[in-house]
């Protein structure tokens, strides 16, 4: 007689970060600092959140103690910061289920499956699990991952599509910029890059826009105007998109591989369901905890929402500090010293400074 194997017990954590964000990052940090441990979960496939996918090159002037950084740098010097504290990541997962167990301890459920224990919860989203925009074309999804792909890849990812047909979808500057790095790589590459978009006209910096024109007239890039109607495979391989062009003809465009950067939807998704108080689509917090209605979870960030509220990075580090006191205080069941960075020997061995 045989015994099914017993179910692994899902890791355990003190606090479940959700949203790997700068907000997010930064409460990792603070509750490190306080000896907290803490696993981060994000539905995109890599940390910096909304200023990373929206203007990752775009300069950021209120961050203090910074003159200027972009948003891609807010993010590498966040990781920097957090990196003593090993907190792991779980990139390109999103929380689906939030349950309270017997306990008191929550267990979060992504939609891949990944189960986590945790004393609290920081719920550090912005405004929402970002999801790319998909093309809507019935049975293109049966390609996904294999042939059609919505993330920015890597120059692994640009070498398998070397000798193909790569067609790019968006007219943003994350569309041009791909579709220039794509057609100048300096190691394999693909046969032909063409960026598809609806019209001649782009949402893109002026430079961006000028060297993708200069590609083209090169013959190094194509330039196609119109809308994907349908697709064309064989054999489980895409081979060409059907494309509604400015003269209202559908014809085929060539595409071993379709990269599709139409931008980004932030929606809540599975928050909205976690019966927790919310007004306008954000989430109740106290101005004292940052706790929810439902005690052991806490928000933070452009999530969040109480009298004053004011949509800033530095608002957020702010309100991540008092969740991260406030938690602490919570479970250790007495109030925490505060200590300082600048002297205490306790944080300085946290940090991995001290001997």
């Amino acid at each position: 007689m045989t015994h099914p194997e017993p179910a692994l017990s899902p890791p355990e954590t003190d606090v479940a970060v959700i949203g790997a964000g700068p907000v997010g990052l930064f409460a990792v940090f603070e509750l490190g600092l306080l000896g907290l441990s803490a696993q981060v979960i994000d539905a995109l496939p890599r940390i910096g959140g909304q200023p990373v996918e929206l203007y990752a090159d775009k300069p950021i002037y209120d961050i203090p103690g910074v003159q200027v950084c972009t948003g891609q740098e807010l993010a590498d010097r966040l990781a920097q910061q957090i990196a003593p504290f090993h907190a792991p990541l779980h990139l390109g997962h999103r929380v689906d289920a939030l349950e309270r167990q017997k306990d008191g301890r929550f267990l979060l459920t992504t939609r891949q499956g990944v189960r986590l224990l945790a004393k609290a919860v920081f719920i550090a989203a912005g405004v929402g699990a970002f999801e790319p925009k998909r093309l809507k074309i019935e049975g293109l999804d049966a390609l996904e991952n294999h042939h059609l792909f919505y993330a920015v890849p890597g120059m692994e990812q640009v070498a398998k599509w070397a000798g193909q047909h790569l067609v790019i979808i968006g007219g943003e500057d994350l569309a041009l910029e791909q579709a220039i790095r794509a057609a100048t790589a300096s190691g394999p590459k693909p046969s032909s890059v063409t960026l598809l978009h609806r019209r001649d006209g782009f949402q893109a910096e002026p430079a961006t826009v000028e060297r993708f024109r200069e590609l083209c007239a090169e013959g190094r890039l194509k330039f196609a105007i119109g809308q994907a109607q349908g697709f064309d495979a064989s054999a489980g391989r895409l081979t060409a998109l059907q494309v509604l062009g400015a003269d209202g003809q559908v014809g085929p465009l060539p595409a071993d591989a379709l990269l599709v950067l139409q931008g980004f939807s932030p929606k809540l998704g599975p928050i909205a369901d976690w019966h927790l108080a919310m007004e306008r689509k954000q989430l109740v917090v106290d101005t004292e905890k940052f706790q929810t209605s439902e005690p052991g979870v806490f928000a933070m960030g452009d999530v969040n929402t109480y009298p004053g509220k004011r949509k800033l990075i530095l608002s957020g580090f702010h309100e991540a500090t008092l969740a991260a006191f406030a938690i602490a205080e919570q479970l250790a069941g007495t109030p925490v010293p505060l200590q300082y960075t600048t002297s205490s020997t306790l944080l300085h061995k946290r940090l991995g400074l001290a001997p």
